[in-house]
């Protein structure tokens, strides 16, 4: 699995797609593990031995989180 950091709070994770097998892709992480990922979240011109990539984003996560916290703190507080 390759990752690379593309600026502060993201990282970009990469993925080499082997085959595909049922409604799944078989991607090679990192040379020699294999894992699968659902045909679905891949765009529909996607072929065997693309490179894909995978991207963190630490910061949009943490506003999601802190967004989440607020909206049941409002439920809980009636």
């Amino acid at each position: 699995m390759q990752k690379e950091r593309l600026s502060k709070g993201r990282i970009a994770i990469k993925f080499t797609i082997d085959r595909f097998k049922s409604n799944f892709a078989v991607v090679e992480l990192d040379g020699k593990t294999m894992g699968n990922i659902s045909r679905r979240v891949l765009p529909p011109e996607v072929k065997e031995v693309r490179i894909i990539s995978v991207e963190i984003d630490e910061a949009g996560t943490q506003k999601r989180v802190e967004h989440i916290k607020k909206l049941m703190d409002d439920v809980w507080a009636d």
